[in-house]
């Protein structure tokens, strides 16, 4: 079947700017306010680390680990993305 694709500016990383964002990355799952989106890497504001997710329903971490100050994750480790808690 053919269809018509229409092509849509912003999508991806750069549609969720702005937004509290979580990253889920090949070590680690990472969560803040996406920033900054370039084709190396993105910016984390208010940025913290997962180590322990709870029910994703819920809207609280059960143990998110704030970091000190913003915070810079490598594209190429990101492995998906979305907006979640």
């Amino acid at each position: 079947m053919k269809k018509i694709i229409i092509e849509e500016q912003g999508e991806g990383l750069v549609k969720l700017l702005g937004k509290r964002v979580t990253l889920f990355c090949a070590n680690y799952i990472y969560t803040g306010d996406l920033v900054g989106v370039n084709t190396d890497c993105v910016l984390l504001k208010n940025a913290g680390i997962v180590y322990e997710t709870g029910e994703l329903t819920t809207k609280e971490w059960k143990d998110m680990q704030k970091l000190p100050h913003d915070w810079y994750v490598t594209t190429q480790s990101i492995e998906s993305f979305g907006e979640l808690k």
